[in-house]
């Protein structure tokens, strides 16, 4: 039975003259799984946010979305849960318990009723043990558990969810998926997911669906879609590394979508003799560009460290980047770093110098720029075009097109659009130490890889840039260098291949793939590699 759907919708934001949904077609089956998946700005989070219609946008719509026959505006409003991207955006109460009970509550649930239901829902979200917390204090994938379990308290029919892995780290990311699986499976609720992360969701989902400039280019299951991508395909870099390796190698027979799929997959059909990878030695400058040394900082007398003893030097023109488990410390490091935060013991020195040594705003003067998780909080003006008009910066110079937002609000970009502009304005900052929050979030896997380009011309021009982020693919592909964070304290630091093949959970799809098989492939472009160096079978010849 249908639960959506959606026939000829079109849809226009308000001073817009190119419409951001063109003439969308689709149903969905009641208990289906499906991952709306597309470039940045193709009109996903727009689709979805007209399918519920208290947070629909503003604009000209024309076309019929039925929710089980029923104009969606009719449907109340408990039927469609929809969890955001960032969790803070969602939570509305200071305390776990009642931000569980607080949509039952607008409900008009009695409240033996809601005692009852949220107690269930605790329990089956494992979160008893943090029932009685604040919610200020809860990590980031705690949050967006939360989320969850506060919308499914109100026992949605239909659970929406807008990239809601992009701030969690591997190991968060892994479990809220999984725990979406299970709610798909335990209760049969339909689940639409936005997602850039679907090295974990293609495997799983019954239906996937592909947007392209507003229109909908695919529409099946995923082995179908896979089959009919083109190589020129936008999502052909999004697809799980077995099934990309799969196709640069030009696979035959049925397509591995699995680490494990794509390991059989390499010892079927090639030999592994030669299992070494040559890796050529990193050398890096000799002077630091940042250095912390001892550093340890709080964000209040009763509260613990958040960061204990840091020590962590980077080099000039090196790409640095920093990953780790949510709260443990990436974030406040950069803070304090670019001055932000103050550390109560230890010393920073920025290119040699003390950091409280910068004084009268130098620090910021052609010498360190930020680009923060909330990067909303960099938007002054109205129009993309006024935001880009007070920067040195041409458009002609900028490797992303914005050239079609100029005339959009900054609040109404998708997240990777957002994140476009905040970094042409942070790069018109013309640093020599560019530190970067998440730079990644919320981008296709065609922009990652315009974004990597770009980073690596900011290296070629002398730029220091250092790199909190929880996308390791993302980090193995551009790294000089990378470090673990754990509790506050660096507990490894290296070359992404050395770094990485070390890891069991903190490491690529492509290294867990081959551990064991091959040394030291980190990427798919060196299984790749490793694969056409030892050959194919003999029975395969």
């Amino acid at each position: 039975m249908e639960i959506l759907n959606i026939k000829n919708l079109n849809f226009t934001y308000p001073k817009c003259t190119a419409p951001s949904l063109r003439d969308v077609s689709f149903s969905i089956e009641d208990g289906d799984f499906t991952v709306l998946c597309g470039a940045t700005g193709s009109g996903k989070t727009t689709l979805l946010r007209l399918l519920k219609h208290e947070i629909a946008p503003h604009g000209e719509k024309n076309g019929t979305i039925l929710f089980f026959g029923e104009d969606i505006s009719g449907v109340a409003c408990e039927k469609v849960g929809f969890v955001m991207q960032n969790p803070d955006m969602q939570i509305v109460t200071d305390k776990v318990w009642h931000e569980l009970a607080f949509g039952l509550e607008n409900m008009g649930v009695s409240q033996n009723s809601i005692a009852k239901r949220v107690a269930e829902m605790a329990s089956y979200f494992g979160i008893e043990h943090w029932y009685d917390r604040d919610t200020s204090t809860l990590s980031g994938g705690q949050k967006q558990l939360l989320n969850l379990a506060a919308v499914m308290v109100m026992d949605p029919m239909l659970l929406i969810l807008d990239e809601p892995t992009s701030q969690l780290d591997p190991i968060a990311a892994s479990y809220f998926i999984s725990t979406l699986k299970k709610i798909n499976l335990d209760f049969g609720i339909t689940i639409i997911i936005i997602e850039h992360r679907l090295e974990e969701l293609i495997p799983i989902c019954d239906r996937l669906l592909v947007m392209e400039n507003g229109s909908l280019l695919q529409n099946g299951g995923p082995k179908e879609v896979l089959s009919k991508m083109t190589a020129d395909s936008g999502l052909i870099h999004s697809i799980p590394t077995a099934a990309k390796l799969y196709r640069m190698l030009g696979g035959t027979g049925d397509c591995p979508l699995t680490a494990r799929e794509g390991r059989r997959w390499i010892k079927r059909n090639y030999s592994t003799e030669c299992k070494g990878l040559k890796i050529p030695v990193y050398k890096h400058s000799d002077k630091s560009a940042l250095e912390f040394k001892n550093v340890y900082f709080r964000y209040a007398k009763h509260l613990p460290d958040v960061l204990k003893s840091l020590d962590l030097n980077i080099f000039e023109n090196e790409i640095f980047c920093i990953l780790g488990g949510n709260g443990s410390g990436k974030t406040t490091s950069l803070s304090c770093a670019a001055g932000i935060l103050k550390p109560y013991s230890g010393q920073i020195r920025i290119f040699g110098t003390k950091l409280q040594e910068y004084k009268n705003q130098s620090l910021y003067r052609n010498c360190i720029s930020l680009l923060p998780q909330d990067i909303t909080s960099i938007f002054l003006c109205h129009t993309v075009f006024e935001e880009l008009a007070g920067t040195d910066i041409e458009m002609s110079d900028f490797p992303f097109d914005l050239s079609y937002l100029l005339d959009k609000h900054p609040y109404d970009l998708s997240g990777g659009e957002q994140q476009l502009l905040a970094l042409a304005k942070v790069i018109a900052a013309k640093p020599k130490l560019l530190l970067m929050d998440e730079p990644t979030k919320g981008l296709d896997a065609e922009k990652k890889t315009e974004m990597l380009r770009v980073l690596h011309a900011l290296k070629k021009n002398g730029i220091t840039i250092v790199i909190v982020t929880h996308d390791v693919e993302f980090a193995a592909a551009v790294a000089d260098r990378c470090a673990l964070f754990f509790r506050g304290e660096v507990v490894s630091v290296g070359v992404p291949n050395e770094f990485f093949s070390e890891n069991c959970f903190y490491t690529t799809t492509a290294a867990r793939m081959t551990k064991g098989v091959f040394h030291n492939t980190v990427t798919v472009e060196q299984v790749a590699s490793m694969c056409l160096q030892n050959g194919k079978k003999e029975r395969y010849l």
